[in-house]
């Protein structure tokens, strides 16, 4: 039991860095973040595996914000 949990959350991490990286050649991939007051559409967010990854597109870097379990009450911010 204990080598399933580690298996599924290594493929759950895998995930999400593949995802991550994927936004590093078209950040625009991701709709804007709806928990972001005010937001002009530099913050982005997407869930996978009920994981929820919040970012912000800058003219020059691309932030990850927040990685968070989506039965987490949303901030907003």
């Amino acid at each position: 039991m204990v080598k399933d949990s580690f298996q599924n959350a290594e493929k759950v991490k895998l995930a999400i860095i593949h995802a991550v990286k994927k936004i590093t050649t078209n950040p625009a991939i991701h709709s804007p973040d709806k928990f972001k007051i005010d937001n002009d559409g530099n913050c982005r967010a997407f869930e996978l595996y009920h994981y929820r990854v919040s970012y912000f597109v800058g003219k020059t870097e691309i932030r990850i914000l927040r990685v968070k379990h989506t039965s987490m009450q949303p901030l907003v911010y």
